[in-house]
């Protein structure tokens, strides 16, 4: 007979045993929490959940956001078997053992396999390649989890049979509302006082990552005793915890986004320095250059056109030299681009034109004029009829038309004020200023 109240622990020691983390990991779509944009009624996910037939699959984001999670959810659905791998241990023989199984579960059972990798990204080459036929004959589907950018860590082939979604950080809100829950349950939670405060903190410190909010938790929770938790021992607790660089964790986005913020601010120290640690905690040189391609194209662009050619060469001498070599020619690029003039005109153009054909259904045709099969000869025809090459025009601005009629004196692209792009916007609002 269970003579326990409604106070006494489920476990002796007041909690169920193994982390927190992994305690309160949901075990249903019903339980789970965020991804919204994916999962929302009529989302491409739900809709393929939904079907009950789920393609191969790769789940893409940051660490602590549910990937493992919802790529076990969905995997569970349905009628075909599951095998569940780590790309961290696992070798050739787990593979071939998997491929094994998928062919007797379907010889004896006639049913089809899911094979779900966890971090699919650390297999090598030659493991993606050695499992592609099988998913290609349809003998395996795999769900993958991963936080490193598939088109870079994934083979094409792979990448290419498999439908790629990508999960963001879980907002303020959502970490609470896990924190909360994991505070709730009984069966699989921990008990502790906390305030309002010292929950939200928590939240505040997590950086959307649902993982590290509930190991703080514990953490405060225990450290805190019978005493009640306080925001200041959750900063405590926080603070130790950050104090070295996981290239696998959050500490790998915090520290990158620090990286190209210093970047885009103008200050070099700020920016060297976080190149020097996300190096010396062992990150990846060829991640560091891909953060230097994109600040330079993002934010100095065309200000300081060859900040794009520094930070591509930088790139290439990655490749070359490798660790330690290649930090000097990082750091060099890295210097460029923070003390370069900035400008943010690239992006806000190509996203404007975008948005227009995306957003506001602004997709036309090209005029006449501009069509191939509509070339005509300036010269032999006059300066008024047909399109008007420039060249035949030298010393001026050949004034014509080059967005469709709909779009006829739409701006999209606005030149900044900062290095080679102020003479850029006075000679643009001139040639502007002549067009018909």
């Amino acid at each position: 007979m269970d003579n326990r109240d409604d106070t006494t622990p489920l476990f002796s020691g007041g909690r169920p045993p193994g982390p927190l983390a992994d305690r309160m990991r949901p075990r249903s779509l019903g339980e789970y929490v965020g991804q919204s944009t994916l999962l929302g009624p009529g989302r491409p996910l739900s809709a393929l959940i939904a079907s009950g037939q789920v393609p191969s699959l790769i789940f893409w984001g940051p660490p602590g956001t549910g990937k493992t999670t919802l790529a076990r959810i969905v995997a569970g659905k349905g009628e075909a078997a599951f095998i569940e791998v780590s790309a961290v241990g696992a070798g050739v023989k787990e593979l071939r053992d998997a491929v094994e199984e998928a062919r007797r579960q379907w010889r004896v059972h006639r049913r089809r396999t899911v094979l779900f990798i966890d971090e699919v990204h650390r297999f090598s080459k030659v493991q993606q390649d050695a499992i592609l036929p099988h998913v290609e004959s349809g003998l395996l589907t795999i769900i993958g989890s991963t936080t490193e950018n598939p088109a870079f860590e994934v083979i094409p082939a792979l990448r290419s049979r498999c439908r790629i979604f990508r999960l963001t950080g879980l907002t303020f809100d959502e970490v609470v509302s896990i924190v909360r829950g994991a505070l709730a349950d009984r069966e699989r939670g921990i008990e502790g006082d906390l305030s309002d405060e010292a929950v939200e903190r928590i939240a505040q410190l997590s950086g959307g990552d649902a993982r590290a909010a509930l190991n703080l938790l514990e953490a405060s929770v225990t450290a805190a005793g019978e005493a009640p938790v306080t925001p200041q021992l959750v900063e405590e607790l926080a603070r130790d915890s950050a104090i070295l660089y996981d290239k696998q964790g959050q500490e790998h986005f915090d520290h990158a986004s620090a990286f190209q913020k210093s970047m885009r601010g103008s200050d070099p120290d700020g920016a060297v320095y976080w190149l020097a640690k996300m190096l010396a905690g062992g990150e990846d040189p060829r991640f560091v250059a891909r953060r230097l391609i994109v600040t330079a194209s993002e934010d100095v662009g065309l200000a300081d056109p060859t900040a794009l050619l520094v930070a591509m060469a930088a790139a290439e001498a990655v490749e070359r030299l490798g660790m330690p070599e290649c930090r000097i020619p990082l750091a060099q690029a890295t210097l460029h681009i923070a003390t370069a003039p900035k400008s943010n005109s690239a992006i806000n153009a190509v996203d404007a034109a975008m948005n227009a054909i995306t957003k506001e259904g602004a997709s036309h045709p090209p005029p006449d004029h501009l069509k191939d099969a509509h070339y005509v000869d300036a010269k032999k025809y006059g300066f008024g009829r047909g399109y008007r090459y420039p060249h035949d025009f030298p010393g001026h601005w050949v004034a014509q038309q080059y967005l469709p009629d709909a779009l006829k004196g739409r701006r999209f692209y606005e030149p900044g004020e900062l290095g080679r792009e102020k003479p850029v916007k006075e000679w643009l609002d001139r040639r502007r200023g002549g067009e018909e």
